[in-house]
């Protein structure tokens, strides 16, 4: 089955840092924030997205702005270069979330709403019957009880996604 993109794009910027094919079914979402406030266009029109950079690109799949816009960044066909690990990354939706720029690193209730409707539908076109979220590390790397919930901070030194979205999950 052909991976289809999400019709609830309302801007397209697609960054040359990403993986095609990505080499594994979707069957995770892991959100991260932007720490810093933006439109779905402001944030896919920064530089770290559209410079090609094989050792230290960026991308993601989705970014979700303040104004709860959403920008596709990556094809869902295609690996995006986001959680600072290539095998979480070739399964996974990654979706960057606007948020304040200062921990806990809030988002706008737009934002949220956004990030909801997209994560569903994801989920439904994707044949994700439920998102399943772990506060044990653990379960959420290894997909142990079926944990399909990942976040920046499982595999780097990061905040990410903030404490303000990390609360929620």
């Amino acid at each position: 089955v052909p991976m289809s993109n999400s019709p609830l794009v309302t801007y397209t910027r697609l960054s040359p840092n990403r993986t095609r094919p990505r080499d594994h079914a979707i069957d995770t979402i892991t959100i991260h924030c932007t720490a810093g406030q933006g439109t779905a266009r402001q944030l896919l029109d920064q530089a770290h997205f559209v410079t090609y950079d094989p050792i230290g690109g960026v991308s993601c799949n989705y970014a979700v702005g303040k104004d709860g816009s959403i920008g596709l960044c990556v094809a869902e066909a295609d690996r995006s270069w986001c959680s600072s690990n290539k095998e979480n990354d070739h399964r996974a939706i990654t979706i960057e979330v606007s948020s304040e720029n200062v921990s806990p690193y809030k988002v706008t209730e737009q934002a949220l709403a956004a990030l909801i409707e997209l994560c569903a539908d994801v989920c439904q076109r994707n044949g994700i019957k439920k998102l399943v979220w772990s506060n044990d590390k653990t379960d959420r790397v290894d997909h142990r009880g079926g944990c399909n919930m990942t976040c920046h901070r499982d595999f780097a030194a990061k905040a990410c996604p903030g404490d303000h979205l990390y609360a929620l999950e």
